[in-house]
């Protein structure tokens, strides 16, 4: 049931057809005032990507330089072909495509609000669909993502338009198909939800023997992403499977693979940690009570939210990264039924008592929730956060481009960092198309215990040692807990050349 079909002795059908057009009239306002705030947002807390997507940067780069990308390298991430897109579009900007891949971040999270809003008000009304676009900016977890460039916001903007077209209209098709495709190019996550869709789109034809143009269309839409996909593995890599052993290889490495045992419960655990607690409670309660009010229309989006969490849970089992991040689309979507929970009393009809009992109950969440929120936000503190993000990656240019430094970089060949984290931001500023000669002294280590010890034999012959200190570390988290503490400290032989607050260089050449 929608708003707009609530009905009053005194012609309601028409007053609530006003009220949800002059509400939709004022949605195309919210979302221009909402994209604006965010660029300034961006243009005066500055950020950079983050490492996953400052390698898509480098990729993409490399594309336009005409060299293969290098999927190979020390910790690689996973590569994303849609991202590698952007990001060769954006390192046309030359060192402003770091801030450039940051800011389609950010406008793919408003673009997530207007997404979730939409589909919430076809699919429940208007008073919903404005309660779950407040929901999601209160959610600051997805601001954080944005602000640092992750490509998991822009992955759920395009499924949550997706869910948005099909609500305003059953089975609609290709626009979903292509939307589901480029979330496909993003994050495998989606394929399983292009696939459910094929399969949605199938149902009225499965007893059709021949195939037409229009269910072969479906199909090829269908399988666009994962074929992209595995043509560009093949193509750089020669192998085709290479993103999914490369990513259970390196949750391995990592220690981030649980299997099925440890990724059921990263499900609660994680779920509380992007939505919070109260939300999470109000998500469940809100899909029993959608089930029972308004079944036909929760559907939809519930079956997204079940996909999402049936996908993380089978990516965990098969020995992929078991991270928090990934259940960002789960917890996006479980925002419309958080919103039921505070406003579903719109779906009920006026003058009930169990209507205004419901409007007392959720003024008194609301402003209880408000005050707790507002207690724990300190925009000093996201303000100190943004800078010491932006001053960690200022410093580290600011550390290679100094005289001293950047003479012994072409004096010794080879820069050295205390693991991979920092790998992607030193090519970025040097403007390296390999990195070939920039290594993590955590590989060395690897390949001491391995028994090889070529890459000490080329540091001993001459090295750039760069140390982040105090303040790198511990806002940053540049030196992981699981870092051997040696490869912080500067071996015998080697001279300082440059200090700061955030970093040390060191030299033997």
């Amino acid at each position: 049931m929608q708003e707009a079909t609530v009905r009053s002795p005194n012609g309601g059908v028409s007053r609530a057809r006003l009220r949800a057009g002059l509400i939709s009239g004022w949605a195309p306002i919210a979302l221009i005032a909402m994209a604006a705030i965010a660029v300034i947002g961006w243009a005066v807390f500055p950020t950079y990507p983050t490492y996953d997507s400052f390698y898509a940067l480098l990729w993409g780069r490399d594309v336009l330089h005409l060299h293969l990308p290098d999927f190979g390298v020390y910790r690689a991430p996973t590569e994303h072909p849609l991202a590698i897109a952007f990001g060769a579009f954006c390192s046309l900007f030359g060192d402003g495509g770091a801030r450039l891949m940051v800011l389609g971040s950010v406008l793919s999270f408003v673009m997530l609000v207007a997404g979730l809003y939409r589909m919430a008000r076809l699919c429940f009304g208007t008073v919903i669909g404005v309660a779950t676009g407040i929901l999601a900016i209160s959610c600051f977890y997805f601001e954080n993502l944005a602000a640092q460039g992750y490509l998991d916001i822009s992955y759920v903007a395009f499924v949550a338009w997706a869910a948005a077209l099909e609500a305003g209209r059953r089975r609609r098709g290709t626009q979903v198909q292509l939307l589901l495709a480029a979330a496909g190019l993003l994050r495998p996550d989606a394929w399983v939800l292009a696939g459910a869709y094929w399969l949605w789109l199938e149902w009225p034809h499965r007893r059709d023997a021949v195939m037409s143009a229009a269910r072969a269309k479906r199909l090829t839409l269908a399988l666009l992403a994962p074929l992209a996909w595995i043509a560009v593995d093949a193509i750089v890599t020669g192998n085709p499977l290479h993103s999914l052993s490369s990513t259970t290889e390196l949750a391995s490495e990592l220690g981030r693979a649980s299997g099925l045992a440890g990724t059921i419960p990263a499900v609660w655990s994680y779920l509380v940690r992007v939505d919070k607690l109260p939300l999470v409670l109000a998500g469940l309660l809100g899909i029993a009570t959608a089930l029972a009010l308004t079944p036909r229309r929760a559907l939809m989006p519930l079956v997204v939210f079940l996909l999402q969490v049936l996908v993380f849970v089978a990516e965990g089992a098969a020995g992929a990264s078991v991270i928090y991040r990934y259940m960002v689309g789960a917890g996006a979507f479980l925002l419309p039924f958080s919103a039921i929970t505070i406003a579903g009393w719109s779906l009920l009809e006026r003058g009930s008592w169990l209507r205004r009992v419901w409007i007392v109950g959720a003024v008194g969440v609301v402003l209880v929730g408000g005050v707790s929120a507002a207690q724990k936000f300190s925009f000093t503190n996201l303000r100190d956060t943004l800078a010491y993000h932006e001053d960690f990656h200022a410093g580290l240019a600011k550390a290679l481009h100094d005289p001293a430094v950047a003479a012994a970089v072409k004096r010794c060949g080879t820069i050295s960092l205390p693991d991979n984290k920092l790998i992607p931001d030193a090519r970025w500023i040097l403007n390296s198309t390999g990195q070939r000669d920039i290594v993590a002294r955590s590989d060395v280590r690897s390949e001491a215990e391995a028994g090889k010890d070529s890459l000490r034999r080329r540091l001993s012959r001459g090295d750039v040692a760069i140390y982040p200190l105090g303040a790198a570390v511990f806002y940053e988290a540049i030196v992981d807990v699981g870092d051997n503490p040696l490869d912080q400290v500067p071996p015998r032989g080697y001279r300082r050349l440059y200090a700061s607050g955030y970093y040390a260089v060191y030299a033997n050449c």
